[in-house]
């Protein structure tokens, strides 16, 4: 496996990047607005969760049934007109809200980025579609009320972590062009269904345990970006043994295949979940990648 990642980071040609500096610790929820948006009886789609929704000391949601968006406005000062859907990781069986969410919100907002925190209903072993309409709700709520919140409705993007970073994805490919988000930006993200290459956890609890083989290759997402797919970048750490490294090469590959924008960074360690940790030591280097990404794209 090792040799495969290799020969294709030569071939996609972009840099391993490294910093020594310590990572922002991570925070609790400081958000401006909470918005209740629907629950299973509102939504178009029900995950049919019967057990209660509940949250453990580490912040993470399990059988989440309703639906919330935990906002962050960037300041008038610093504000850049652009605004993210953060979707938190959590393999689709809870969503891992503190570091993958409030603590990414709070370094959007840092660099003027208004940011939308997704609390969002999980598949529950087979409904697919119900956290993708959640992730598209939430960029509507954004695009509606863009004017109050500063933001301009054509630079509003979504973002996500392993699941989550699935759940971006799932956005950026299967939405309808008009909809699509302005840009993707993925962190360790789970992108194919392939054995080799699988959280198999995560593809059994979208699809259901005994789902369907095409299921799993449809739902594989480099097999779904076109020239229509928003510009993308993705960071990762190569000794990930959760998510393999080599299913967002994938991704990489098929969007400069098909001439969309993307960029993307492997850190030589780091594992997996390391967005909000301390002990990353490439923390500040991931920070300066995105922010100068989020600008060079901004300013395009």
């Amino acid at each position: 496996m090792k040799k495969i990642i290799v020969s294709l980071i030569l071939v996609a040609g972009f840099a391993i990047t490294a910093s020594a500096q310590k990572a922002i610790t991570n925070v609790p929820c400081n958000a401006d607005k909470v918005v209740k948006w629907w629950n299973n009886k509102k939504a178009p789609h029900s995950n049919e969760m019967t057990k209660d929704e509940t949250r453990n000391k580490s912040g993470h949601f399990y059988n989440t049934s309703q639906t919330e968006f935990y906002l962050y406005v960037a300041d008038k000062e610093s504000a850049t007109g652009q605004a993210v859907v953060i979707c938190p990781g959590g393999g689709y069986g809870a969503v891992c809200i503190e570091r993958e969410g409030f603590f990414l919100a709070e370094y959007f907002k840092s660099i003027g980025v208004t940011a939308l925190v997704l609390k969002y209903r999980l598949p529950n072993y087979g409904h697919k579609e119900v956290p993708l309409e959640d992730a598209q709700a939430a960029l509507r709520y954004l695009r509606k009320n863009a004017k109050k919140l500063g933001v301009d409705p054509t630079k509003v993007g979504i973002a996500g972590s392993s699941a989550g970073g699935h759940l971006a994805a799932y956005t950026s490919t299967f939405t309808p062009d008009e909809e699509k988000p302005a840009f993707t930006v993925l962190f360790y993200p789970v992108i194919s269904g392939e054995s080799c290459m699988t959280h198999q956890g995560t593809f059994d609890r979208l699809l259901g345990k005994h789902h369907a083989p095409y299921l799993r290759e449809q739902y594989s997402l480099n097999n779904r970006v076109t020239p229509t797919t928003p510009p993308t970048i993705l960071l990762l750490s190569n000794n990930d043994g959760t998510v393999p490294p080599i299913s967002s090469v994938l991704y990489y590959k098929a969007l400069k295949h098909y001439g969309v924008k993307a960029a993307m960074h492997i850190y030589p360690e780091g594992g997996h979940g390391w967005v909000g940790r301390e002990t990353f030591r490439y923390g500040r280097d991931w920070q300066h990648q995105l922010r100068r990404w989020m600008e060079q794209l901004n300013n395009k």
